[in-house]
């Protein structure tokens, strides 16, 4: 075909077509994005337990948009397992984690006092043999091992009979003292909401609500928290002034207090329309 014969029309279609046809066999690419694609890209997960409004200068982790630190902020990134976060688990979970707990615990004693055992069995440490002595050396070596290890399991028990123990009241508390304890606390947190029912400008506040509310060994309500809000932020609030002016309650009797430093008690708070106030023991 003579090209004179084409016209204006068919020779622009023709450019056109051959320019796209070699534009789609270019391919442009970043080559070292590119090769990122292959390589393998772990994800590395953390878990935190702390919220902050902090800014972070130096975050530690990708996810550490509003963290400042780790699960203790002042510590930084945990670098080890978290211990036990009884928050974790509420109602039969709790009391099973507190079983756990302790069994873990009493092996971690039993473990303290095989150590010291091992070590007091061994024969004094003599310098000269150590250089001497091959079997005498890696006995040493031996003896500085197990002299750390008892080191940091004594530093961890320390650690964790520094912390106030925590027992969690749920329906399935089977333990009689504590259920007791329990009734008597709700009869005064139930008497207190219902002669000081809340009102707003005249008006009676009706709603349900979940709350965990911690007492001290000596009676004193150490902290409320909302777990489940009624959806009026006035009555949340008004309710768990109740429960703080409810206390102080009863100090733990002595059984009680062998086990425990503060009870953990998670309650359904139901203001009815009888204008009286209704506690029930939850697991969520």
């Amino acid at each position: 075909m003579n090209l004179k014969s084409l016209s204006t029309l068919q020779i622009a279609l023709g450019v056109s077509v051959a320019a796209h046809a070699a534009l789609l066999t270019v391919r442009i690419v970043d080559p070292e994005g590119f090769n990122r694609i292959f390589q393998d890209t772990p994800l590395e997960v953390v878990l935190v337990n702390a919220h902050s409004n902090e800014k972070v200068e130096r975050a530690q982790a990708i996810a550490q948009r509003s963290l400042a630190g780790g699960g203790e902020a002042e510590k930084g990134r945990a670098t080890s397992p978290l211990p036990p976060s009884a928050l974790t688990s509420i109602g039969d979970a709790a009391e099973e984690e507190q079983k756990k707990i302790e069994d873990m615990q009493e092996q971690q004693m039993l473990m303290l006092a095989q150590l010291k055992k091992t070590l007091a069995s061994m024969p004094p440490s003599d310098p000269k043999q150590v250089r001497k002595n091959p079997e005498a050396a890696a006995r040493e070596e031996k003896r500085r091992h197990l002299v750390k290890l008892l080191a940091e399991i004594e530093k961890r028990i320390n650690e964790e009979n520094a912390r106030p123990k925590k027992r969690y009241i749920s329906p399935s508390t089977r333990e009689e003292v504590y259920a007791v304890y329990y009734d008597s606390l709700r009869r005064r947190i139930e008497d207190r909401g219902t002669h000081n029912f809340p009102e707003l400008a005249g008006r009676k506040l009706y709603g349900e609500l979940t709350m965990i509310v911690t007492v001290n060994h000596d009676g004193r309500v150490l902290d409320t928290e909302i777990v489940e809000t009624s959806g009026n932020n006035v009555l949340d609030r008004r309710a768990a002034s109740i429960a703080r002016a409810a206390g102080p309650f009863g100090r733990f009797n002595e059984a009680m207090r062998r086990k425990a430093d503060q009870i953990v008690v998670v309650s359904r708070f139901k203001f009815t329309r009888d204008d009286t106030l209704e506690t029930k023991l939850t697991s969520r």
